[in-house]
């Protein structure tokens, strides 16, 4: 996600035994090839570098085949490419799900160059790598026979995941996503031995085994927005779903909330660049202030805080105003 899944957000999740995967920013590929000025802080992998999916993006496709050598490099899980995000600007410089609305002749023209490019990257001595694609229903007007074609043509062409957030184009949040599509993919992908990823509307246990109830043949779960307001949720799911993965096994049973936000602000400054900090941080607490009793008060202080100093004070202040909410039980 844009302004949270960056190297300080993944150390923060690590904490708490970490999730199977982590999914990049998205990486403009042109701006990659320009070497852009923050671009370095996209491609930072260093807590956890096996478990790394760089995420491209792009409205051409040369750009993003040209990109391809750029992740490979760096090894780790895959390479993704984004045809879900609906942001306007990402869509109408043809990037996004504009990928999924264009003729299908020249998405698949794109797929097929990257695959080519990482099956290049491969022979070459560099690690072999995943293909995923992370997508929509389509537009507004989508059908069935429409959705699984345009699916079948990316897993004829080589993409070995498919992570699927069942809303349209222009559906909102406060719809609820539509599970019974996940699960209707998975189906149709047997055959073609494609893993199937479920994303949208799991923020808690109770949510994701509803998820999981709703679409048992989905091979996991994609978390976005609530891995930033309970960076803790993946070693409660794993916990709830008896996972014997004991590196998970060490979530606290209370939490500090002022030392790991600490924690985590101290982290910002380092993995991220001084121009991205105060963006951040406003974008962070929007989600975690919801752990508080307060949420609209803690939201307005720290997100209103002029530098991560200010925001460091208005927290321990905070906490001092109301004690009982430093410490938590995260199960």
């Amino acid at each position: 996600m844009a302004t949270l899944s960056h190297e300080a957000h993944r150390r923060l999740i690590e904490k708490f035994g970490g999730c199977d995967e982590y999914f990049t920013e998205m990486i403009n590929a042109g701006s990659l090839l320009t070497n852009g000025p923050f671009e370095k802080f996209y491609l930072m992998n260093e807590t956890v570098p096996e478990k790394m999916v760089w995420q491209l993006t792009g409205g051409k496709t040369a750009l993003i085949e040209r990109a391809v050598p750029v992740v490979a490099e760096l090894g780790g899980v895959g390479i993704d490419l984004n045809m879900g995000c609906c942001a306007p600007e990402i869509v109408a410089s043809g990037a996004g799900i504009a990928w999924m609305l264009k003729p299908v002749e020249e998405t698949w023209a794109m797929v097929h160059a990257v695959r080519c490019a990482m099956e290049s990257c491969s022979e070459h001595g560099q690690l072999k790598l995943r293909l995923s694609v992370k997508l929509r229903l389509g537009d507004e007007n989508f059908t069935d026979e429409g959705f699984f074609s345009f699916c079948k043509m990316l897993m004829d062409e080589g993409v070995q995941q498919l992570t699927l957030h069942p809303r349209t184009k222009k559906q909102k949040y406060t719809r609820p996503a539509r599970w019974e599509y996940v699960e209707k993919l998975a189906g149709f992908a047997k055959p073609y031995g494609v893993r199937i990823i479920l994303n949208g509307d799991v923020k808690d246990v109770e949510s994701a085994k509803s998820a999981m109830k709703a679409s048992p043949s989905a091979d996991g779960l994609m978390i976005g927005r609530m891995a930033a307001q309970k960076p803790w949720i993946f070693a409660q799911i794993a916990q709830s779903f008896a996972c014997e993965d004991s590196d998970r096994d060490v979530l606290r049973t209370k939490i500090d909330l002022q030392q790991l936000i600490f924690e985590y602000l101290d982290d910002l400054q380092i993995y991220q660049p001084k121009e991205f900090w105060k963006t951040r941080c406003q974008r962070f607490f929007t989600y975690f202030c919801s752990n508080f009793s307060f949420a609209h008060y803690a939201r307005t202080q720290l997100v209103n805080a002029s530098c991560i100093s200010q925001a460091k004070e208005r927290l321990v202040q905070y906490f001092e105003k109301v004690p009982e909410d430093r410490f938590i039980s995260a199960l």
